[in-house]
């Protein structure tokens, strides 16, 4: 049996040291090794033989040759970041385009690259962008990789200060971006600044005026439905904001690695601002910058019921420290626990039926999200008193 130190080859027999000849004690004894010394003559041969071949087939110009000019090309540019990347996923979303584009056209603060991330659509949308708005950055994946995935991919590539993520079917106000670049100097302790959303079709209704959370694990939009009389506008600090207008400053979202993949959608950006509190930053509210979003159509029913349904669990899993989590258990079990009869009390209806699936996919998934558990628990900096003044 060969020995397991030789790789399988005989072990060459022990020889005489080698000895180094008198005033050469700064040649290198390996090289003159009676072994060492056959390979190196061996690769001369080899050399020469590739040198010679080369030779062979060398082939000298004609009088015809013309080189090639010398050509002097500009000094490079120093590239200067943006303040804002405006960060736009899309996917069959060119029927809500021109208003958006023609709404950030119209923007006066100007300090910001877009870029615009399609998620393989098959409507036109990249070449309508390409056509009518050369100056936006276009990044389409080969195949649909999902609105999670998307996002993060295309952050990858912002060379913005900040991070501004906007839903295709919105409409910004013309200081939407000024307004959030005011806040956001205003509290440099702030990670996040959500912007103010109110319907497209009833521009005096809330969508959100930022995220809440629950001492139950249940996410809110604060004012949801509401018609807005500033009711809001006074209190600025909140839980997160809502993923279709959010600024995010680009260093926290490096550092807590951007939404999390496995969430696919829905819920990414109340699980990203809750590792953000965490993490010890702080979330407002900017009264001033307004968005009129196209609520609900780039995303069904279905497909929000059954990813919220499993991701709130994970949130929770993942997120909430666990004297919080042992505190608020039954309330936790409780919300739960009507969500799941609820749906089964409307079975039949589709929307129940998915919320119902999503739980059970919850329960299924959550070994792994433990598992990122541990990490996120251990680089927490927040307080759990603090945390828990800073759940609704």
């Amino acid at each position: 049996m060969a020995d397991k130190n030789t790789n399988g080859r005989t072990p060459r027999k022990p020889g005489k040291p080698v000895e180094i000849p008198p005033n050469t004690s700064r040649s290198n004894a390996v090289t003159t090794d009676e072994t060492y010394g056959a390979l190196r003559d061996d690769n001369r041969v080899v050399m020469r033989h590739s040198i010679a071949l080369n030779l062979d087939s060398f082939i000298p110009a004609t009088e015809a040759f013309a080189p090639r000019p010398v050509r002097d090309y500009p000094a490079l540019r120093p590239a200067t970041s943006p303040f804002f990347s405006v960060v736009i996923p899309n996917f069959n979303g060119q029927r809500h385009l021109a208003g958006l584009f023609a709404a950030l056209d119209k923007q006066t603060f100007t300090d910001f690259e877009v870029l615009f991330a399609d998620d393989a659509s098959s409507d036109g949308s990249v070449d309508f962008v390409e056509a009518n708005f050369p100056t936006t950055r276009v990044l389409t994946n080969r195949h649909n990789l999902g609105f999670v995935a998307n996002i993060n991919a295309a952050c990858d590539a912002a060379l913005g200060r900040v991070i501004v993520l906007l839903n295709n079917d919105t409409e910004p106000e013309s200081d939407w971006l000024a307004e959030l670049a005011q806040v956001i100097c205003q509290h440099p302790d702030a990670a996040i600044v959500a912007s103010k959303l109110l319907l497209y079709d009833q521009r005096t209704k809330i969508h959100t005026t930022g995220d809440l959370l629950g001492r139950d694990g249940i996410p809110r939009n604060r004012g949801v439905w509401e018609e807005d009389r500033g009711q809001f506008d006074s209190q600025t600090e909140i839980f997160g904001g809502c993923g279709g207008a959010m600024a995010v400053r680009k260093d926290v979202w490096q550092a807590l690695g951007g939404f999390d993949d496995d969430f696919w959608m829905y819920l990414e950006d109340v699980d990203f601002a809750f590792r953000a509190q965490l993490a010890g930053w702080k979330a407002v509210f900017a009264p001033t910058a307004r968005v009129y979003h196209k609520l609900s159509s780039s995303g069904g029913d279905d497909l929000s019921s059954f990813y919220v349904g499993r991701n709130t669990l994970w949130t929770i899993a993942k997120n909430m420290p666990t004297s919080l989590l042992l505190r608020h258990l039954p309330a936790i079990v409780k919300a739960q626990a009507e969500i799941a009869i609820d749906a089964l009390r409307h079975g039949q209806g589709s929307a129940a039926r998915a919320r119902l699936r999503g739980q059970l996919a919850g329960l299924a998934g959550l070994p792994a999200q433990l598992r990122k558990r541990r990490t996120i628990q251990r680089q927490r900096m927040l307080e759990d008193a603090e945390l828990e003044r800073r759940l609704a």
